[in-house]
């Protein structure tokens, strides 16, 4: 009998707790300007969260993404630009907050680094295969000569 209303219960419970993540407050905001919604959307989506790594502020459910995104609407209805609230933000939490930081000489290794090495590496495999190629019958002594003519009439037979 006990066994019986637990089960009901218990039920009930896991589907409230399952149901939690949808109490989840939604942020709603009103713009005055279709324009003013999507500059809104593109900074949250250009800002990276910088508690999460990888995240951008819109994908982010950080309490400091949240603060973030609600400073990025106050600063649009306050009338700045992308530019001033890009540096806003930049000044505040530095460079890491960009997802493409400038070109200057503190993100030159991140900007041209990949490509580098991805060229060295064509470079060195293919040099490594050339060298392999270049390395001919004719350089073996005399006796590598007779131990690889052997080896190969042995293996013909």
């Amino acid at each position: 009998m006990l066994k019986r209303i637990r089960t009901p219960l218990l039920l009930t419970w896991l589907a409230l707790l399952a149901g939690l993540p949808a109490l989840a407050a939604i942020e709603e905001r009103s713009f005055d300007t279709p324009e003013q919604q999507e500059r809104y959307q593109h900074l949250a989506d250009e800002l990276r969260c910088p508690l999460c790594l990888n995240a951008n502020l819109s994908g982010s459910d950080a309490p400091i993404a949240a603060d973030l995104r609600e400073q990025i609407y106050e600063q649009i209805m306050a009338g700045r630009s992308d530019a001033e609230i890009i540096d806003f933000m930049t000044t505040r939490y530095g460079e890491f907050i960009l997802y493409r930081p400038p070109v200057n000489p503190g993100t030159a290794l991140l900007w041209f680094g990949p490509p580098i090495l991805l060229l060295l590496g064509f470079f060195i495999i293919r040099r490594s295969a050339k060298s392999a190629a270049d390395t001919d019958v004719a350089d073996l002594s005399s006796e590598e000569s007779r131990k690889l003519a052997t080896y190969l009439s042995d293996r013909k037979s």
